[in-house]
This record gives structure tokens, sequence and C-alpha cells, in this order.
């Protein structure tokens, strides 16, 4: 019996393990097949860099505006440039991983070690820098749990995340691949709407 007990506590040992290295889950929901949206995301996911030109509506209680954005990605180098009437002038966020300048015109250069803070304490908004990476390709980041919805074609319709919640209002064809053209977020007292115009993606390894 007391053998039989240890090798209880052992694979019990065993299963936590193994479940500690499964990570963040998705919970899907929707109409879609799970499977199509599996192919989808793998899709996606060969995409490391692209080039972005649309625009951008932010909502705050005391700051809202429109604008143009462009946004340029090789890998974990980013440049986003926002312009128009949001209040502040052109505004450019750079970096990588480990450092994060933002440029506002008339007022200088800021840096940071992250994006989100940097946004917050200079613009007054709480951007989630890091997520829309992947959140703006349609898939959730992958370092926080996430509830999704898909739509029939099997690629997001919805996504709640790390307090946001994400809407895909549109797809387009882009180089082969099922891209949002259309995206609402709101969360942390923010409403923010994307429009991409023009998406240039890039394959990875290319």
């Amino acid at each position: 019996m007391k053998s039989m007990r240890n090798l209880l506590i052992y694979a019990l040992a065993l299963l936590l393990v193994g479940c500690a290295g499964l990570g963040p889950q998705e919970t899907v929901e929707g109409p879609g097949n799970p499977e199509d949206w599996t192919a989808h995301k793998a899709r996606i996911s060969e995409i490391d860099g692209w080039q972005i030109n649309g625009k951008i509506g932010i909502r705050a209680p005391q700051d809202s505006g429109s604008g143009t954005l462009f946004w340029l990605q090789r890998q974990d180098y980013f440049d986003i440039r926002l312009s128009g009437p949001l209040g502040r002038g052109a505004t450019r966020l750079t970096g990588r991983p480990d450092t994060v300048a933002l440029e506002v015109a008339g007022q200088g250069r800021f840096e940071a070690d992250s994006p989100e803070a940097l946004v917050e304490t200079q613009l007054g908004w709480q951007l989630p820098v890091s997520n829309l990476l992947w959140w703006i390709r349609g898939l959730p980041a992958p370092d926080s749990r996430s509830r999704i919805a898909l739509d029939s074609e099997g690629r997001l319709a919805s996504l709640l995340q790390d307090g946001w919640d994400v809407q895909y209002l549109a797809y387009g064809e882009e180089d082969g691949y099922a891209l949002p053209t259309r995206i609402k977020l709101a969360g942390r007292d923010l409403q923010v709407t994307l429009v991409v115009k023009d998406w240039q993606p890039r394959q990875l390894g290319r």
C-alpha cells in the first residue's frame, strides 16, 4: 500500500511538472472550426515583418482624436509613427525588446525599457503596445491567457486578453495571408480603432 501511495505521489508530481510547462491557454468559442483556426494561426505566425499604412482613432476621457498610422516591423525591431490631429502632433515610437524611444514633435525624445511605460508616461495612454504586435496580425499574445471567438473562416472574430476586448471587424487578403483591416479595442478607459489600408507582410526568414 505504501509503495502504491508513493507511486501515486510520483505520478502526480510528474503531472504537475508537465502542466507547468504547457503555458497560457486559449479558450476557443464561436462558430468557426478550431482546426481551421490552428491552420490559420500557423500560417499567420510565419509573418515576422510588415509595413502598414492606415488610420488610428483614440477615445480617452480627457483626450480623443484620429490620425494616420505607419508601422514598420522587422522581427523584434519596430517603428510606429502617428500623425494628424491626435492632440500632440507627430509621434514616433521605435525600439527593440531592451530599449524603446518615443519622439514627440516639439517636446523631444524620451527613452524607457518598456513601450507601455513610455507611452503612458509621455502621452497618458495605457496602450498594450507589446500585445499589439500580435493583435494586429489577428493572433492572441502568447504570454497570457486569452478567450477567443472564431468567425466562420476560423479566424479571430473577437479576443479577450489582459483586460482588453478586441473586435475584428474586417479582413483582407495580401500575398495569400488573411489579415485584419479593421480592429476595435476597448480597455483601460480607452477605445482604439485601427484601419489598415495597406498591408505589406513579410514571411519569416525572407
